[in-house]
């Protein structure tokens, strides 16, 4: 293994791909570099693409069909000159409302190439919100994935006042007569790249291309609104070309790597599923892909994840922490119960003990070669049998679970970003993975922590006082300056970090601020909000509290928003408790509450399908019905012992007094979840206000 030192000194010295160019050159030269190497994957059956049979070729239901690179770029240069074709003009906005699939990816290239804007709108958005999102940033076109978002798209423009656009075009087929009344012409994406394929000029793309400069805007992505009115984040062809170089440094193929470790290179095979209209999926599962020569396939959607994982066979996937939530939970659903159990349950304590050793001996290699035969390589071959590693971000992964996956030889590297970050801040490197931190910063990326806004005696002890692991963060927003001195806390196997620690083995604790060329310059016509969260010495207030190490790894707290101020005078970060539920097989879904309350309570959703399995197991005679099953007493109890599991190793404020359980799942359907699968905890707490009260009725404090 590398020592930490060279991996640091070789990040700087990586040059290939490396560059200070737009991302539409980045492109174009990825397309000559990896000419013949396949660039996508698409699946039959779940689209009715309009560029299927004349463009692409027509895949069969529920198989896949593949792209090169020459083919994708073909495609990406005749449908810039098709919007250009439509009106399309440098700095214009246009927006993108579509499900993640191939054509996303089309049209982002292609519209970048012209000059314009891309601005996103999420497909879960309502008629107003898409309204929003189309008259703040003042959008020109509107591009929709199916007729039906179409039809939402010009139901918004017809309601807006200030929504002024002039087309919109769609990725699917639709009936020739279904837009005929409409006042904004509507075209199918073949039409568009026909108009492109009849006027394209590769002197007059080269020019667009030409007058592009790295600090040009390139995209407008709007938060995703859970602590107020989303903002419209400007991101440069810069902000996002220094994370792909960024992130190239830490995982390209560097030569100081060792024969198969990690490595994201041309011979990358990736599942992208989450949404493409979020910034994480759109650096680091399309730009950092297509940049490094990598194939990006697309999943059906996130409900057939699990079957496309098999049909495309990946080596990577970037996810939130939900995801692999969901893998390890059909882990143990497989495994079902009796001997199977046992031996699986067995097969996870050798992995963890395995993933802890400094030095595992041979007795222990001896247990973890049985535990690949009987249960490991069963589950490597339901992921496709070719995954070297996964990355998560996006909210808090909890140090358990990625513990587990490592142990199964699956780890999962998690990092920290943001939307006004490009969104990269930080992530575990390969050789030096260490579970429950988001790993050092970038080689290109800068950070401070600023305790100024913390009441030390309010975070003595805890979650903020020791080295107790914490998961990682993934937010949009809303001190002191100094270099990277740094933290504390425990560190994994392989004494990954200890050569690192500081010489005096302190930390710091307060809210990260970020400075860089991968920081956004602010918000769209919110000077404001601008002014409130970017200063003017170029450190932007992230307004996440995190811990850093003295070897320079960051610990995620926790928003500052959402710390919870208890009427004691004591401040709870609620996510790494609610982290530690991630594996229970008890408890689906936890939201740790308490604000200006004596002590904390949590929403429980438990997990049904466990629960009915014990009460098969068990002879109990449960409910069909779920708001009967959350107020069975028997099921509280069955939920109580794994709160009070969860209770024994947290600080005495920390520990959940009371919970209550409730019967609905929290998804980005009833829009509890966002659609990058965070907890609009506004909402939860408005939807279940009655069990809320339920935990604080007479507000005294039970006893420990």
């Amino acid at each position: 293994m590398a020592r930490a030192t060279d991996w640091r000194a070789a990040e700087r010295r990586y040059d290939e791909v490396i560059g200070d160019d737009t991302i539409s050159a980045l492109f174009e030269r990825s397309t000559e570099r990896y000419a013949e190497r396949t660039a996508q994957g698409y699946k039959g059956g779940v689209h009715d693409r309009s560029l299927a049979g004349s463009v692409l070729e027509r895949a069969p239901a529920g198989e896949y069909r593949t792209l090169t690179y020459t083919e994708m770029g073909e495609v990406v240069r005749n449908l810039a000159a098709g919007f250009r074709e439509l009106g399309v003009e440098a700095d214009d906005r246009v927006a993108i409302h579509a499900d993640t699939r191939m054509e996303w990816a089309f049209c982002d290239f292609a519209l970048l190439a012209t000059g314009a804007v891309v601005t996103t709108v999420y497909t879960d958005s309502s008629v107003e919100q898409v309204e929003y999102l189309l008259s703040d940033p003042g959008a020109s076109g509107v591009v929709c994935g199916t007729a039906d978002l179409a039809e939402r798209a010009l139901e918004a423009v017809d309601e807006s006042d200030g929504a002024d656009v002039e087309f919109v075009v769609v990725m699917d087929d639709f009936e020739a007569d279904r837009f005929d009344e409409t006042d904004v012409p509507v075209h199918t994406l073949e039409a568009t790249y026909d108009r492109g394929a009849a006027a394209f000029d590769r002197e007059a793309y080269e020019g667009w291309l030409a007058e592009r400069s790295p600090e040009d805007l390139a995209s407008l992505i709007y938060t995703s609104g859970t602590t107020g009115e989303p903002k419209g984040v400007q991101l440069t062809h810069r902000n996002f070309r220094s994370n792909v170089d960024g992130i190239r440094r830490r995982f390209g193929p560097r030569p100081d790597r060792d024969e198969g470790a990690p490595t994201l290179d041309a011979d990358t095979r990736s599942l992208s599923f989450l949404p493409l209209a979020h910034v994480f999926e759109r650096t680091s599962g399309h730009f950092v892909m297509f940049a490094s020569g990598a194939t990006v396939a697309y999943a059906e959607s996130a409900d057939t994840v699990g079957e496309d994982i098999e049909l495309v066979r990946p080596t990577s996937a970037t996810s939130v922490p939900r995801v692999y939530e969901r893998i390890f939970d059909s882990m143990v659903a497989e495994a079902g119960e009796g001997p199977r159990r046992r031996i699986f349950d067995w097969a996870l304590d050798v992995g963890r003990a395995y993933e802890r050793a400094d030095d595992p001996d041979l007795a222990l290699r001896a247990k973890r070669a049985i535990a690949d035969r009987l249960v490991f390589d069963q589950v490597k071959a339901s992921l496709g049998g070719r995954v070297e590693f996964f990355i998560s971000g996006g909210g808090t992964l909890s140090p358990d679970l990625a513990e587990l996956f490592a142990g199964m030889d699956l780890p999962i590297f998690e990092g920290y970003g943001l939307t006004e970050t490009a969104p990269v801040v930080s992530v575990n490197p390969p050789e030096a993975p260490i579970s429950g931190t988001i790993g050092p910063p970038l080689e290109n990326v800068e950070i401070d922590i600023d305790d100024s806004r913390l009441d030390d005696e309010a975070l003595g002890g805890g979650a903020f006082g020791g080295n107790q692991p914490s998961g990682a963060g993934g937010s949009s927003s809303g001190g002191s300056r100094g270099g990277r001195s740094g933290g504390g806390g425990s560190v994994g196997r392989d004494g990954r970090g200890d050569s690192e620690m500081g010489d005096d083995g302190t930390t710091e604790v307060g809210e990260l601020l970020v400075r860089g060329p991968n920081v956004s310059a602010g918000y769209w016509g919110r000077p404001d909000a601008t002014e409130r969260a970017f200063g003017e010495d170029g450190w932007f207030r992230t307004g996440d509290l995190v811990e850093r190490r003295p070897d320079d790894y960051l610990v995620y707290r926790d928003r500052l928003k959402q710390l919870l101020v208890l009427s004691t005078g004591k401040n709870v970060a609620p996510e790494p408790i609610e982290g530690r539920f991630a594996t229970s097989r008890r408890v689906d879904q936890c939201m740790v509450i308490g604000n200006d309350r004596k002590f904390v309570g949590a929403l429980i959703v438990p997990n049904v399908a466990a629960l009915r399995a014990w009460a098969v197991e068990e002879g109990v005679d449960l409910p069909e019905d779920r708001a009967a099953l959350c107020r069975d007493e028997r099921v509280r109890e069955w939920v109580r012992e794994e709160v009070e599991r969860v209770n024994a190793d947290l600080a005495r404020h920390e520990r959940i007094k009371r919970f209550e359980l409730v019967p609905t799942e929290w998804t980005p359907e009833n829009d509890l979840l966002t659609p990058s699968m965070k907890k609009k905890r506004r909402n939860v707490l408005a939807r279940f206000g009655d069990r809320v009260n339920a935990v604080y009725e007479g507000e005294r404090t039970p006893a420990d």
